[in-house]
């Protein structure tokens, strides 16, 4: 009883206490935390009733998105709500996440959000704000730390109120793009960057990729001496980047991917820098990669693709242990993958394919199959030679393996089954043989298949259709054999791309119309088909099909196709594949009639060159609006070229409608900014002025305007196009006389100019000649000018058709005009001329001895003029010389002895009278005295002294030269061989012109 009464004392006086004590919030706190204010409970429910709820991957797409406002009740304390926090001592909501939840709707200025005043972290990623505007009013949450505005479909400028938040140290604004078509929606102006980085001094995370910038980086971002995260992906950011911000103090990580229009250096790093990830693809880093980078202790992502770097790698890149991801793909590395890499044991990325390194064998690479821990390797493109060796067996948690353009050899190495966790394995363009393993049904797992362009043979194995997460088979382009059953392709389910041509292969399919899966893309090229495959009537995603080079005859189905080089003659008019995934519709070479078969809006490339065509350009043809290449050419349309032609799609590329019959005039280019890079409307009856407008189209590389009825003066006004490399004006009526330059700067990158068969009056443009950067080098890289060009050059007498125009391949032909005067000694500085061609007009004087600077020279013709003299010596220095006409002028004296001369006949210098060698028919008697022998030439019309024309017509096959010689009358039968050598010169001129073909 006693302890019974102690215990009631105790109690009492301790209540007695509690009560004396002050009752305030901060005493209170610690047994009951205030409830949400209702005034902002309110303000919440007003806000989320603007919103839907989408429960769908096109709204929120993060891997934790749940809809967190569907939990809101109004009967609940809104601190307890989904997405909430509140202050603990006042109820005001501090704190509202609403990330991936959903939403779809507009935000304005007129949102109760902005009445909660009291907010510290607002966060609203990851949703669909339905392209609104960031509302003014974000600035009146003047407490905010954290503000995430990213991924959420936000449009148009960032406002300038965010720069007043000053107490913001985390703002992510990143990552805004439209969702239909990936384009950037969210642009900051200047000088919203300046005032960003002057104003908000306490971030510690600025994420704005994705945001338009268009401005130079500043260097005061480094000022930013709390940042540890900065993104700033595809901004559209120009000049050079400060490299200050490398040395930013507490910088962790640094992300600069997609701005192609940056460049800088890398600093010389110190061992303090906290640096842990570091991403800077597409950025141009010219010279070699500092050595300290081996530094950064701390790194564990270093990212360089596409960087421009040379030189060879730093082996210091051996020092950073912490590496888990490292790709330097698209670089000019050369020498040596560094065996110091054998140290980064933690690296789970490697990739260094595309680079220039010296040749190496596998074997040199043992250290490569020693990283436990890799689950990407790429060593596509870097010189490789040898096996497949075994070891790579060892790599047993490699999910993606790339060793394609190499010179690998041998089989596929049976150990590769050991990869058991493989889903990419591509292998394409080596020299790999044998067949295609059986164990491959072991690799479950596979994604994409790509054994391409190899000397894979023998039968297709029955394990390849147990391959049940296939996406993609490439077998293209091996020596495989043997009937494949299509239908066995039933079985994979996940199936998209399907690529069999140019085997040995015989494809048949069922006549039933059976159920496949739905593929994005299938090539059956030269697999012996004889109709056209009933199943791809339920293809309803297909947007690339190659049937070309099969048997395949009468009308098929008309949708997105390669079916080139059959012998179709029709084409049915239904569409059983939506057309909104049709791309590509390339019917070339064959026997269609009518009009031109009708293509969707959607479509990126139209190609029904060389058929049988017929009418007027369609009105449809103006609503391809998102069109890279309309090829219509060497067909028989007729008609007037539509004004929108010049207005349908600033993304043309190439515009060829070369070889039909339109006439009338050209019709001037409307959009500014096009993309245009190649027009070709030669071989019609157009007439008029060429269109000033073209002046606009600065991307353009290739004009072809030759065999109309143009009459206008010369465009010199086309000098200003800083890419173009072609000019190509043959048998037209321009005429005048050629202006001199206003600029020195004018068709700087010229190669290949033929104004010939025009009425061109005066002297010959020295100053042209003296402006033509391009054609003055010997030596340039072997590039090609555009992969859809294949020209067509009479060149050395004879018409070559060339598979591409080569960046080095220079010729200017001035023949049938009216110049007059003297060569002007200025184009023996074109020492990269290949051809050069100054006949057929009324020039006088010597042939200036700097012609023999043109080491490059392979063809020369100034024949049918007025010159006089003798032939300079130094001619012979022209080692390359092939083709030579120098007939009907009025020289002298001896043709020089030695070399390329001692292999020309006398058709090369007849007419004229006061010439003499020893291989034409007036022979010279001494140094001194020259003896006329009489000619054996008849000359039966001396106004058309060559009576023969040759039509030659080449083709490239692998490595051989396949020649036709078309004799006139003689219609389109080819006599066809093999043929090397020098050129017959059976016309005195030779031109330029080009098909265009798409690949």
């Amino acid at each position: 009883m006693a302890h019974s009464s102690c215990f009631y004392i105790s109690i009492h006086f301790l209540f007695m206490y509690l009560w004396s004590l002050p009752i305030d919030a901060h005493n209170l706190s610690h047994f009951a935390k205030p409830p949400c204010l209702e005034n902002e409970m309110s303000a919440l429910l007003q806000f989320i009733e603007r919103y839907e709820i989408i429960n769908t991957s096109d709204v929120s797409g993060g891997p934790l998105a749940y809809p967190k406002t569907l939990s809101w009740k109004d009967n609940q304390d809104c601190c307890s709500w989904a997405g909430i926090e509140c202050d603990k001592n006042t109820g005001h909501v501090i704190v509202l996440d609403l990330g991936s939840s959903f939403l779809y709707g507009s935000l304005d200025n007129n949102s109760t959000v902005f009445q909660l005043a009291h907010l510290k972290k607002f966060n609203l990623s990851d949703n669909h704000f339905n392209y609104s505007q960031i509302p003014s009013r974000v600035g009146d949450l003047s407490r905010l730390t954290h503000l995430d505005l990213s991924a959420s479909v936000f449009s148009g400028q960032v406002p300038s109120e965010i720069f007043k938040l000053t107490r913001l140290v985390y703002l992510n604004l990143c990552c805004n793009r439209d969702p239909y078509n990936d384009e950037l929606l969210m642009e900051m102006k200047a000088p919203g960057l300046r005032r960003l980085a002057q104003n908000l001094t306490s971030l510690e995370e600025l994420l704005f990729g994705v945001v338009n910038v268009s401005s130079q980086v500043l260097s005061t971002l480094a000022n930013l001496s709390s940042l540890r995260r900065l993104n700033i992906d595809e901004c559209d950011l120009h000049g050079v980047f400060p490299s200050a911000i490398f040395h930013s103090p507490k910088l962790q990580y640094l992300s600069v991917r997609g701005n192609e229009d940056l460049t800088g250096h890398l600093p010389d790093f110190n061992s303090s820098s906290p640096l842990e990830e570091l991403q800077v693809p597409g950025m141009s880093f010219p010279g070699e990669l500092p050595a300290s980078i081996g530094n950064l202790c701390s790194l564990k992502i270093l990212n360089l693709k596409s960087c421009n770097f040379t030189g060879s790698l730093p082996m210091s890149i051996g020092n950073l242990p912490l590496l888990s991801y490292l790709s330097i793909v698209g670089n000019n590395f050369s020498g040596s993958i560094p065996a110091s890499f054998a140290n980064l044991s933690n690296l789970e990325y490697l990739n260094v394919g595309m680079n220039p390194f010296a040749t190496q064998s596998t074997s040199s690479l043992s250290w490569v199959w020693k990283l436990k821990k890799l689950a990407t390797l790429g060593l596509w493109r870097i010189n490789l030679y040898g096996e497949i060796p075994p070891s790579i067996g060892n790599l047993s948690q490699l999910v993606e393996l790339y060793f394609l353009g190499n010179q690998l050899s041998s089989t596929i190495p049976s150990q590769l089954v050991n990869l058991t966790r493989l889903t990419i394995l591509r292998l394409t363009t080596n020299q790999l043989s044998g067949s295609i393993p059986s164990w491959l049904v072991n690799m479950t797992q596979l994604v994409l298949l790509d054994l391409a362009r190899n000397k894979f043979h023998g039968q297709l194995p029955s394990s390849i259709y147990q391959l049940q997460n296939l996406q993609v088979l490439r077998l293209f382009e091996n020596n495989f054999s043997g009937t494949v059953e299509l239908d066995n392709f039933l079985k994979l389910k996940q199936l998209k791309v399907l690529q069999l041509s140019y085997n040995q292969l015989s494809c048949r399919t069922s006549s039933a119309n059976v159920i496949y899966p739905q593929l994005l893309a299938l090539g059956l090229a030269s697999c012996n088909l004889s109709k056209f495959p009933a199943f791809l009537q339920n293809q309803g995603r297909i947007n690339w099909l190659d049937l070309s080079g099969n048997n395949i005859r009468r009308e098929v189905p008309f949708w997105y196709m390669n079916l080139s080089r059959n012998s179709l003659t029709g084409l049915d008019q239904y569409y059983p594949i939506n057309p909104s995934y049709m791309y590509t519709i390339d019917l070339s070479h064959n026997m269609l009639k009518g009009p031109p078969p009708e293509a969707p809006p959607s479509i990126l490339s139209y190609i029904v060159s060389n058929n049988g065509l017929t009418g007027a350009l369609p009105p449809w043809i103006c609503n391809l609006s998102s069109a890279i290449t309309l090829d219509l050419s060497s067909n028989n349309l007729t008609g007037v070229l539509p004004v929108c032609l010049g207005n349908i799609s600033k993304s043309l590329m190439i515009l060829n409608l070369k070889g039909n019959n339109f006439h009338r005039s050209i019709p001037e280019i409307l959009l500014r900014e096009t993309q245009l890079t190649m027009i070709d409307l030669s071989d019609n009856q157009l007439k008029g002025k060429l269109p000033r407008s073209l002046v606009n189209c600065k991307m353009l590389e290739f004009i072809n305007f030759a065999n109309n009825l143009i009459m206008d003066t010369f465009p010199s006004w086309l000098g200003s196009l800083p890419e173009l490399r072609v000019l190509i004006l043959r048998s037209n009526k321009f005429h005048g006389v050629i202006e001199r330059l206003k600029s020195s700067s004018t068709f700087l990158e010229l190669r290949i100019l033929d104004l010939s068969i025009n009425a061109f009056v005066g002297e010959l443009p020295m100053e042209f000649f003296q402006s033509w950067n391009a054609m003055k080098s010997e030596m340039g890289n072997f590039t090609y000018m555009h992969r859809d060009l294949q020209p067509r050059v009479i060149y050395k007498g004879l018409k070559w058709y060339y598979p591409k125009i080569s960046e080095v391949f220079t010729v200017i032909d001035l023949s049938s005009n009216l110049f007059e005067g003297e060569i002007p000694s200025a184009i023996g500085d074109l020492r990269g001329l290949h051809g050069l061609n100054l006949s057929n007009n009324f020039l006088t004087g010597h042939i200036p001895s700097s012609l023999g600077n043109l080491t490059a020279l392979e063809s020369l013709d100034l024949s049918q003029n007025n010159l006089s003299g003798e032939m300079p010596q130094k001619l012979i220095e022209l080692g390359f010389l092939s083709f030579l006409n120098m007939s009907y002028n009025n020289l002298t004296g001896s043709v020089p002895r030695g070399k390329q001369f001692d292999t020309f006949s006398n058709d090369y210098f007849q007419g004229n009278s006061g010439l003499c060698g020893e291989f034409i028919s007036m022979k010279c008697r001494d140094s001194g005295d020259k003896l006329r022998q009489p000619s054996t030439y008849q000359e039966e019309d001396s106004g058309s002294p060559i009576e023969l024309y040759w039509k030659i017509v080449l083709m490239g096959y692998g490595s051989d030269l396949v020649i036709g010689v078309e004799m006139p009358g003689e219609g389109d039968d080819l006599v066809r061989g093999i043929i090397g050598g020098v050129g017959t010169p059976g016309q005195a001129s030779f031109s330029i012109s080009a098909d265009i073909r798409t690949s």
